[in-house]
């Protein structure tokens, strides 16, 4: 959804330091978290004996689940970071781990350097009402309330006045795009309705991090893609660190800065969506990018050739990261090659044949089973 990011990928269980994630603030670091239900939880972290073994050989053995096994990542102030898996992958329990929703069993969790796990009552009631907001796959509005007061309803909470809430409020419904429909109340609304409302809502106590658990997963799919693009637009427009969960790779790809795909607890890699989608980490992940459509996903950094003479300074220019898809109608409409420009430096060419060449390597990786 942004500029790609310079993380690496393909590492199980990547285990990244601020130091090494570029200049970005760190909003969350998550550091070796654990989540394990059952008897004597806490012991399952430091049970060796234990590693390598599936979460069903896992239960059998011990008779607790371990729900996320030894997961470290960090979000940066900004971006938009996807959490991706299929039922019972874990990804749901991740993310309410970071606001303590669910307790965590063992690992470091911080938020802008604070030891989150640390926290009493006071200062994770602020985290949660003021500096990370949760809109939820079922939308959790007051029935008798307007659209308008649903949306104020955190500023409320939080003790801000009438008049001021109100065109607090207002301003957010119109940011949503429900100008106009402020008085009616959420029975009166279509479901992608409903949920620009809970959208606005979250946005009303300006969060520093807004997490949205699934929230589009049980509507229609037009109005699905009506509020993908609405995120999509929000986050260009205001820049606001999301955390984001979801089984759709799709929608994954489409909302996702960098994409931590997990399996059984386990984050089993971790990168941008070019990364994710061009060099899996293993089969499993191999499998699961098999049918997305690489010239879609995938730049010209991987379709460029070397600059000849006499190329680097005329002709049209694109980013290098302009998708392959993109390259090829620009290439196109130029009738020639076309330069690849970071900077004011010339990095690369693409043109006809190169594309062509590009092209069908990755139809052939993509149906022959062959890595990226």
């Amino acid at each position: 959804m942004a500029t790609a990011t310079t993380d690496s990928s393909g590492i199980s269980e990547p285990r990244p330091t601020a130091s090494t994630e570029g200049e970005r603030d760190v909003v969350f670091s998550v550091r070796g978290l654990w989540k394990v239900f059952g008897p004597k939880a806490d012991r399952i972290p430091d049970d060796a004996s234990l590693e390598g073994l599936s979460g069903a050989e896992v239960r059998e053995r011990t008779g607790c689940t371990p729900a996320v096994r030894d997961v470290s990542f960090d979000v940066h102030k900004g971006e938009s970071f996807v959490v991706m898996g299929l039922s019972g992958s874990g990804k749901s329990t991740l993310v309410r781990c970071l606001t303590r929703l669910i307790e965590p069993t063992g690992g470091t969790l911080e938020m802008d350097g604070e030891d989150v796990r640390a926290m009493d009552k006071a200062a994770l009631r602020e985290l949660r009402r003021n500096r990370a907001s949760m809109v939820f796959q079922h939308f959790g509005l007051l029935p008798h309330r307007t659209v308008l007061d649903n949306v104020a309803y955190g500023l409320e909470i939080q003790g801000m006045g009438k008049a001021e809430r109100r065109a607090k409020a207002q301003e957010m419904v119109d940011k949503v795009g429900l100008g106009g429909l402020e008085l009616r109340r959420p029975g009166q609304l279509s479901g992608g309705q409903q949920q620009r409302v809970g959208l606005a809502r979250a946005l009303a106590v300006d969060p520093e991090v807004l997490l949205f658990d699934e929230p589009f997963s049980a509507l229609d799919p037009l109005i699905r893609r009506d509020m993908q693009e609405e995120v999509v637009r929000l986050h260009r427009e205001e820049g606001r660190t999301m955390v984001f969960i979801t089984h759709d790779l799709s929608e994954a790809l489409l909302l996702g800065d960098r994409i931590a795909l997990m399996r059984d607890g386990k984050v089993v890699q971790l990168g941008t969506p070019e990364e994710i989608v061009g060099s899996p980490a293993d089969e499993y992940v191999r499998d699961f990018v098999r049918d997305v459509p690489r010239e879609q996903v995938l730049t010209v950094r991987r379709a460029m050739r070397p600059v000849e003479a006499g190329e680097a300074d005329e002709g049209p220019a694109l980013g290098p990261d302009t998708l392959i898809s993109d390259a090829i109608e620009a290439v196109a409409r130029s009738g020639g090659a076309v330069r690849i420009v970071d900077d004011g430096r010339c990095l690369g060419i693409v043109d006809h044949q190169c594309l062509l060449n590009v092209v069908a390597r990755l139809d052939s990786e993509q149906h022959g089973g062959v890595a990226a």
